[in-house]
Protein backbone atom coordinates (compact mmCIF):
# COMPACT_ATOMS: atom_id res chain seq x y z
CA UNK A 1 0.00 0.00 0.00
CA UNK A 2 1.42 3.75 -0.99
CA UNK A 3 0.14 6.87 0.89
CA UNK A 4 0.77 10.28 -0.83
CA UNK A 5 1.73 13.01 1.92
CA UNK A 6 1.17 16.31 0.58
CA UNK A 7 2.38 19.47 3.14
CA UNK A 8 4.98 22.06 2.64
CA UNK A 9 6.84 21.82 6.41
CA UNK A 10 10.04 19.79 5.82
CA UNK A 11 10.24 19.00 8.95
CA UNK A 12 6.48 17.70 9.99
CA UNK A 13 6.65 15.83 6.04
CA UNK A 14 9.48 13.82 6.97
CA UNK A 15 8.48 12.89 10.53
CA UNK A 16 4.87 11.68 8.56
CA UNK A 17 6.66 9.83 6.49
CA UNK A 18 8.61 7.83 9.29
CA UNK A 19 5.68 7.20 11.28
CA UNK A 20 3.97 5.75 8.29
CA UNK A 21 6.92 3.83 6.49
CA UNK A 22 7.67 1.72 10.03
CA UNK A 23 3.99 0.72 9.70
CA UNK A 24 4.99 -0.93 6.01
CA UNK A 25 3.33 1.69 3.75
CA UNK A 26 4.86 3.06 0.73
CA UNK A 27 5.39 6.82 1.10
CA UNK A 28 5.51 9.49 -1.90
CA UNK A 29 5.56 13.35 -0.87
CA UNK A 30 4.79 16.44 -2.38
CA UNK A 31 5.18 20.27 -0.58
CA UNK A 32 3.20 21.92 -3.45
CA UNK A 33 -0.59 21.29 -4.79
CA UNK A 34 1.11 20.95 -8.16
CA UNK A 35 3.50 18.49 -7.56
CA UNK A 36 0.71 16.43 -5.42
CA UNK A 37 -1.45 15.97 -8.81
CA UNK A 38 0.92 14.76 -10.94
CA UNK A 39 2.07 12.45 -8.42
CA UNK A 40 -1.66 11.52 -7.69
CA UNK A 41 -2.34 11.17 -11.54
CA UNK A 42 0.44 8.59 -12.13
CA UNK A 43 0.65 5.90 -9.52
CA UNK A 44 -1.52 4.23 -7.49
CA UNK A 45 -2.78 5.52 -3.44
CA UNK A 46 -4.19 3.69 -0.70
CA UNK A 47 -4.42 6.54 1.04
CA UNK A 48 -3.66 10.82 1.04
CA UNK A 49 -2.14 12.64 4.04
CA UNK A 50 -3.32 16.61 3.02
CA UNK A 51 -2.33 19.72 4.52
CA UNK A 52 -4.72 22.73 4.33
CA UNK A 53 -2.16 25.34 4.29
CA UNK A 54 0.03 24.70 0.55
CA UNK A 55 1.96 27.37 -0.77
CA UNK A 56 0.45 27.51 -4.16
CA UNK A 57 -3.12 26.50 -3.21
CA UNK A 58 -5.36 25.95 -0.79
CA UNK A 59 -6.03 22.03 0.26
CA UNK A 60 -9.71 22.70 0.51
CA UNK A 61 -9.69 23.79 -3.24
CA UNK A 62 -7.59 21.05 -4.37
CA UNK A 63 -9.70 18.37 -2.40
CA UNK A 64 -12.45 19.53 -3.92
CA UNK A 65 -10.35 19.23 -7.52
CA UNK A 66 -10.34 15.82 -6.85
CA UNK A 67 -13.62 14.88 -5.76
CA UNK A 68 -15.09 16.39 -9.20
CA UNK A 69 -12.43 14.70 -10.72
CA UNK A 70 -13.84 11.50 -9.44
CA UNK A 71 -10.64 10.75 -7.13
CA UNK A 72 -11.91 8.46 -4.78
CA UNK A 73 -9.64 7.42 -2.35
CA UNK A 74 -9.99 8.29 1.51
CA UNK A 75 -8.42 11.76 2.42
CA UNK A 76 -6.87 12.28 5.97
CA UNK A 77 -6.46 16.67 5.97
CA UNK A 78 -4.07 18.32 8.51
CA UNK A 79 -4.88 21.37 9.55
CA UNK A 80 -3.31 24.44 11.85
CA UNK A 81 -6.96 26.05 11.99
CA UNK A 82 -8.41 24.96 15.15
CA UNK A 83 -11.71 26.67 14.22
CA UNK A 84 -14.93 24.85 13.33
CA UNK A 85 -15.44 26.41 10.32
CA UNK A 86 -12.60 25.32 8.65
CA UNK A 87 -12.23 21.49 10.16
CA UNK A 88 -16.29 21.67 8.56
CA UNK A 89 -14.62 23.32 5.07
CA UNK A 90 -12.53 20.40 5.09
CA UNK A 91 -14.87 17.53 5.35
CA UNK A 92 -17.71 19.06 3.28
CA UNK A 93 -14.44 19.26 0.68
CA UNK A 94 -14.76 15.46 0.70
CA UNK A 95 -12.24 14.59 3.65
CA UNK A 96 -12.93 11.83 5.16
CA UNK A 97 -10.85 12.62 8.45
CA UNK A 98 -8.76 15.48 9.90
CA UNK A 99 -6.67 16.35 12.53
CA UNK A 100 -5.52 19.45 14.23
CA UNK A 101 -1.95 20.70 14.50
CA UNK A 102 0.10 19.57 16.85
CA UNK A 103 -0.82 16.21 17.07
CA UNK A 104 0.72 12.74 18.01
CA UNK A 105 1.85 11.03 15.17
CA UNK A 106 0.57 7.65 17.19
CA UNK A 107 -3.19 9.19 16.40
CA UNK A 108 -1.88 9.57 12.94
CA UNK A 109 -1.12 6.11 12.28
CA UNK A 110 -4.50 4.61 14.01
CA UNK A 111 -6.67 7.10 12.14
CA UNK A 112 -4.25 6.13 8.68
CA UNK A 113 -5.62 2.67 9.47
CA UNK A 114 -8.93 3.64 10.36
CA UNK A 115 -9.51 4.89 7.34
CA UNK A 116 -7.81 2.10 5.09
CA UNK A 117 -9.97 -0.32 6.90
CA UNK A 118 -13.22 1.35 6.04
CA UNK A 119 -12.29 1.51 2.54
CA UNK A 120 -11.39 -1.81 2.02
CA UNK A 121 -14.77 -2.35 3.73
CA UNK A 122 -12.51 -4.34 6.50
CA UNK A 123 -14.17 -4.34 10.31
CA UNK A 124 -11.44 -5.05 12.42
CA UNK A 125 -7.43 -4.81 11.61
CA UNK A 126 -7.34 -8.30 10.02
CA UNK A 127 -6.97 -9.58 6.84
CA UNK A 128 -8.08 -13.26 6.77
CA UNK A 129 -8.77 -15.97 3.94
CA UNK A 130 -8.53 -19.78 4.53
CA UNK A 131 -5.13 -20.00 6.59
CA UNK A 132 -3.48 -16.75 6.12
CA UNK A 133 -4.04 -14.00 8.50
CA UNK A 134 -2.38 -10.35 8.51
CA UNK A 135 -2.87 -7.80 10.95
CA UNK A 136 -2.87 -4.30 10.05
CA UNK A 137 -2.15 -3.00 13.28
CA UNK A 138 1.25 -4.70 14.40
CA UNK A 139 2.43 -6.15 10.77
CA UNK A 140 2.15 -9.53 11.66
CA UNK A 141 1.14 -12.72 9.79
CA UNK A 142 0.45 -16.05 10.79
CA UNK A 143 -0.57 -19.61 8.93
CA UNK A 144 -2.53 -21.23 10.71
CA UNK A 145 -2.38 -19.34 13.68
CA UNK A 146 1.59 -19.81 13.70
CA UNK A 147 3.73 -16.65 13.49
CA UNK A 148 5.87 -15.60 10.32
CA UNK A 149 8.43 -12.95 10.21
CA UNK A 150 8.12 -10.86 7.00
CA UNK A 151 9.99 -7.25 6.34
CA UNK A 152 7.22 -3.99 5.93
CA UNK A 153 7.69 -4.82 1.84
CA UNK A 154 7.03 -8.28 1.57
CA UNK A 155 3.70 -7.42 4.27
CA UNK A 156 2.75 -4.73 1.88
CA UNK A 157 2.77 -7.21 -1.50
CA UNK A 158 1.03 -10.22 0.72
CA UNK A 159 -1.94 -7.84 1.75
CA UNK A 160 -2.34 -6.48 -1.83
CA UNK A 161 -1.92 -10.27 -2.87
CA UNK A 162 -4.38 -11.90 0.04
CA UNK A 163 -6.98 -8.46 -0.67
CA UNK A 164 -7.30 -10.03 -4.57
CA UNK A 165 -6.62 -14.29 -3.70
CA UNK A 166 -7.35 -15.89 -6.71
CA UNK A 167 -6.78 -13.22 -9.22
CA UNK A 168 -3.49 -12.08 -10.95
CA UNK A 169 -1.77 -8.82 -9.70
CA UNK A 170 -0.17 -6.71 -12.05
CA UNK A 171 3.50 -6.23 -11.50
CA UNK A 172 3.38 -2.60 -12.20
CA UNK A 173 0.74 -2.70 -9.52
CA UNK A 174 2.98 -4.26 -6.79
CA UNK A 175 5.31 -2.59 -8.01
CA UNK A 176 3.43 0.74 -7.05
CA UNK A 177 2.76 -0.63 -3.59
CA UNK A 178 6.20 -1.12 -2.02
CA UNK A 179 8.29 1.50 -4.06
CA UNK A 180 8.17 5.48 -3.83
CA UNK A 181 8.86 7.08 -7.28
CA UNK A 182 12.15 8.03 -6.05
CA UNK A 183 13.78 5.06 -5.03
CA UNK A 184 15.88 2.75 -7.07
CA UNK A 185 13.40 -0.21 -7.61
CA UNK A 186 15.94 -2.57 -9.98
CA UNK A 187 14.38 -5.02 -12.95
CA UNK A 188 14.78 -8.15 -10.09
CA UNK A 189 13.87 -6.47 -6.26
CA UNK A 190 10.35 -7.48 -6.52
CA UNK A 191 10.82 -10.92 -7.56
CA UNK A 192 13.40 -10.89 -4.68
CA UNK A 193 10.66 -10.00 -2.15
CA UNK A 194 8.08 -12.69 -3.98
CA UNK A 195 11.30 -15.26 -3.93
CA UNK A 196 11.80 -14.53 0.02
CA UNK A 197 7.63 -14.41 0.45
CA UNK A 198 7.59 -18.63 -1.36
CA UNK A 199 10.34 -19.08 0.69
CA UNK A 200 8.17 -18.46 4.39
CA UNK A 201 4.56 -19.47 2.54
CA UNK A 202 5.13 -22.32 0.68
CA UNK A 203 6.74 -22.21 -3.29
CA UNK A 204 3.37 -23.24 -4.58
CA UNK A 205 1.39 -20.56 -2.79
CA UNK A 206 2.29 -17.28 -4.73
CA UNK A 207 2.44 -17.86 -9.07
CA UNK A 208 3.70 -16.36 -11.66
CA UNK A 209 1.74 -15.09 -14.58
CA UNK A 210 4.45 -14.39 -17.11
CA UNK A 211 4.28 -11.20 -18.72
CA UNK A 212 1.63 -10.13 -16.12
CA UNK A 213 2.09 -10.25 -11.91
CA UNK A 214 1.55 -12.56 -9.66
CA UNK A 215 -1.29 -14.54 -7.84
CA UNK A 216 -1.83 -15.89 -4.57
CA UNK A 217 -3.16 -19.30 -4.18
CA UNK A 218 -5.64 -20.56 -2.16
CA UNK A 219 -3.95 -23.62 -0.24
CA UNK A 220 -5.29 -26.79 -1.34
Amino acid sequence: MKILIVEDDVLLQEGIALALSSEGYAIDCADKAAQADALLHSGEYSLAVLDLGLPDADGADLLRRWRRQNIDLPVLILTARDALEDRVSGLDAGADDYLVKPFALAELKARVRALIRRYQGLSDNQIRHGDLALNLSSLQVSVDNQPIEVTPKEFALLSRLLMRIGQTVHRETLQQDIYSWQDDNGSNTLEVHIHNLRRKLGKDRIKTVRGVGYRLEERQ
